[in-house]
Order: C-alpha cells, then sequence, then structure tokens
C-alpha cells in the first residue's frame, strides 16, 4: 500500500527519494579494470570480455551489423510497428530541428568578435541489450546527433550468445541514422568508445542508458569522452486537485513504478478524498500489472502521496524536489506550467500522459532525475554542438585598449600577458 503523508512530514518524503546513481566499490573497482585494459590493449581486450561477459566470439569481421542484417530485421518487424516508429520519429525530429541555432559576431570598428557553434565529430550511443528491445531510447539519443550535424554516430549494443542483436533495435537506429553499429556493449564498449580502438572509432561524447556497470564506466571515462548524464532511477511527481480521475493518477504512477524497484512515483494534492481514492485505485490496478512484483515493490519503497495545505503548496513542494517527469491534472493545468521552476518535463492536463513523452510526442526523454532538473536539462541537439569563441582585431583597435590589458595583467602580476600585447603597439624599445 502507498504511504499517504501530510506536507509536514515532507523532509521523510525527500528522504524516501534520495535514490542517487551511486556506484558501489565492487562496480566501480571492476569496471575500473576493464576501463584502462581496454584502454591499453584495444580490440584484443574488448573482444576478449565480450566472450567473457556475452559469451559471444567477437572479432573484426563480425563485429559491425552488416547491412543484410538491418535489411532482415525490417522483414522480421511488423509493418505497423515500423510505421508507429516513423510517425514517432518524425515528432521527434520536428522538435528538435527547432532547437537548431546560428553563431553571432560583433563589429566595433575593426574589432571583431564571434562565437560558430559546430557539431561534434562522432557520438556513441549506447543502446541496452538483453531480452527487452529500446526502440524509444534509439530514436531519442540518435535523431538529436543526426540534427546537430555530427559527421559519424556509432551505436552499441551487446550482441548476445548468438551474435545477433535485437531486430527492432535495428529496425530503430536505421530509421534514426545511425552510421556504424557495432555488437558490443557493458563497461567494455563504454571504454572503447571513449579511447578508440583498432574497430571502435573515438567518440567525443556518449550518450544512452545502462546497467551500473555502464553508468560507472561513463562516470570513469568523463573527461576522456563527453558523457549525456549521470542519469538515477525514473520518477513521476503528479500535481492533482479534486477534478483529477484517480484511476488516471493511478495509471501514470504506476506507470513509472514498474520500471525498477528504485523508480519513484510522487502524488501532491490538497484534496485527502482524491489522496485516498488514487491509493485504492492503485491497489486496484496493481493487481493485473504483469511486472506487479517490480512495481509493487517501488510503491512500497518510493512511493509517497502528499496532502498539501493549498495547491500553490504543492507546486512549492514539487520545484524542490525537482522531478524527471512532472503532470499537472488540475482544473486549469496551463495555468499550473508557469509555476513549475525545476523539471526535466511537464505533462499538462489529463490527456497528457508521461507515455507520450516516452515514445511519441517528440521532446526528448532523456531527462535529468534525482533532483539534477535543478541546474542540467534534457538530451537536445546542443548535446552534441560545441561554441567556439573567435577574435580578431585589427591594428589600430589593439591600439585603443592594449593600455587596458597591460593594467589587467600588471594587477594579476603576469608580466608576459602584458609584453604581448604591448610589444605589438610600442614596438621592441618596451622589452
Amino acid at each position: 500500500m502507498i504511504k499517504i503523508f501530510e506536507s509536514k512530514d515532507i523532509e521523510t518524503v525527500k528522504r524516501r527519494l534520495s535514490r542517487k546513481a551511486e556506484t558501489d566499490d565492487s562496480v566501480r573497482d571492476i569496471v575500473r579494470r576493464i576501463v584502462k585494459d581496454v584502454a591499453k590493449r584495444g580490440d584484443d581486450a574488448l573482444f576478449e570480455y565480450t566472450k567473457m561477459f556475452d559469451g559471444f566470439a567477437l572479432n573484426a569481421d563480425n563485429i559491425r551489423v552488416s547491412q543484410s542484417e538491418i535489411d532482415n530485421a525490417f522483414v522480421s518487424v511488423s509493418g505497423e510497428l515500423i510505421e508507429t516508429l516513423k510517425r514517432s520519429a518524425d515528432n521527434i525530429s520536428a522538435f528538435h530541428e527547432m532547437q537548431k541555432r546560428e553563431g553571432f559576431e560583433r563589429r566595433v570598428g575593426g574589432a571583431v568578435t564571434g562565437r560558430k557553434i559546430v557539431p561534434m565529430r562522432c557520438a556513441g550511443v549506447y543502446v541496452p541489450g538483453g531480452k527487452a528491445a529500446y526502440p524509444s531510447s534509439v530514436l531519442m539519443n540518435i535523431i538529436p546527433a543526426k540534427i546537430a550535424g555530427v559527421e559519424r554516430i556509432v551505436m552499441v549494443t551487446p550482441p548476445g550468445k548468438t551474435g545477433v542483436v535485437e531486430p527492432l533495435t535495428l529496425v530503430a537506429a536505421s530509421l534514426a541514422g545511425a552510421d556504424l553499429i557495432l555488437k558490443i556493449g557493458g563497461a567494455q564498449a563504454v571504454a572503447a568508445l571513449a579511447y578508440g580502438t583498432e574497430s571502435v572509432p573515438k567518440a567525443d561524447i556518449i550518450t544512452g542508458p545502462g546497467n551500473a556497470y555502464v553508468a560507472a564506466a561513463k562516470r570513469e571515462v568523463y573527461g576522456i569522452a563527453g558523457i549525456d548524464m549521470m542519469a538515477g532511477p525514473s520518477e513521476v511527481l503528479i500535481i492533482a486537485d479534486d477534478s483529477a480521475n484517480p484511476a488516471y493518477v493511478a495509471a501514470d504512477l504506476l506507470s513509472q513504478a514498474e520500471h525498477d524497484e528504485k523508480a519513484a512515483c510522487v502524488l501532491l494534492t490538497p484534496s485527502a478524498v482524491l489522496a485516498e481514492k488514487a491509493a485504492a485505485e492503485l491497489e486496484r490496478q496493481l493487481s493485473s500489472l504483469p511486472r506487479r512484483d517490480i512495481a509493487a515493490r517501488s510503491i512500497a519503497d518510493y512511493g509517497s502521496i502528499v496532502v498539501t495545505g493549498t495547491l500553490d503548496e504543492a507546486f512549492d513542494i514539487a520545484n524542490d524536489i525537482s522531478p524527471e517527469h512532472l503532470e499537472i491534472l488540475t482544473r486549469h493545468s496551463r495555468d499550473g506550467l508557469s509555476k513549475i521552476k525545476n523539471a526535466g518535463a511537464v505533462f499538462v492536463g489529463e490527456y497528457s500522459p508521461e507515455p507520450l513523452g516516452d515514445y511519441f510526442a517528440g521532446p526528448n526523454h532523456v531527462l535529468p532525475t534525482s533532483g539534477t532538473a535543478r541546474f542540467s536539462s534534457p538530451l537536445s541537439v546542443d548535446s552534441f554542438l560545441k561554441t567556439i569563441n573567435y577574435i580578431e582585431y585589427d591594428k589600430q583597435s589593439l591600439f585603443e585598449c592594449y593600455k587596458d590589458i597591460e593594467r589587467f595583467a600588471n594587477a594579476e602580476g603576469l608580466r608576459a600577458h602584458a609584453r604581448s600585447a604591448a610589444i605589438r603597439c610600442e614596438g621592441e624599445k618596451m622589452i
């Protein structure tokens, strides 16, 4: 049964939500050894770890997914599902196309300053393997990189014992525009992308979800390559008043609870009646879920309903928690949007359930978790871009300001800095 609290107990609720993406020492030590080994021995280490962990005899000839494998994947996936993926990809593309931006230039006489925006040359996208397929993650990671203009997008995914990649994953990768698909997974795949090997190009950024070993590897290689974020368990927070349908509230809470045992679902409402009805409805719906054991554990450990004094208090608490997903189910849901300051994504109104964002609407579903929405943003086109500043002064423009440069440099005790500017304006006599 989900726990019901009053707003005076909010600190207890917050403690229940403290599920930072921590990595235990044993995982960290294993990952560190793998990363160092792949960095040192390249393909040899990569192939050995793939055999060890995935049971597949990987080599330079079979590491790449061939075009025939991709063609076969399209044959094995239903036409209806392929069309769904295409419609989703269209929405994701349209939303991310609007994120594209240009640099700028400022001219004052002979002084030119500006910023140019350039895409990263190579992006590595990690896609989990195993029995489950995650085509939505494929689309959400690859499409923004493609729109950003990344030259080469390399997708990696575990091969399993047979070396056969899940067909749905291949279809999504093809539709999204992956340039190269490699049959590698785990910490060894992240290391290979970060350092590059004989068969794996070095990536400038590595994105995509994974297990504890993948997350630890991303943390380990950060600085050698960029990463998207250190994601924690999934979470949803719902703000609702007495107009909300308790069945909708329960269904949306469960949509996160079934992710894994550490997923969190929270309802904030000034209505004690809704709180009780939503709790009862949640129990009813939970009983018919295929993943009810997982969802039940999530709800028991991290699920909370908080009865607030007012609706405004609910918004204040939500901003303090800074959730990954935030739903507004109130009479005037759109008005609530302006009150949200911290959230990964906001879902407005009773016909905007969180799974709409997971799969179809277009905004990216790779979102900051564990309160990091206070200072970070969803994956976007910007994630795959860099900005480069540039300066171009003519002689007169430098002459007009070189004394200011001298004063700054001398104030910091950096005589060579001062000389670098002055020598151009006073000549060798100043030395």
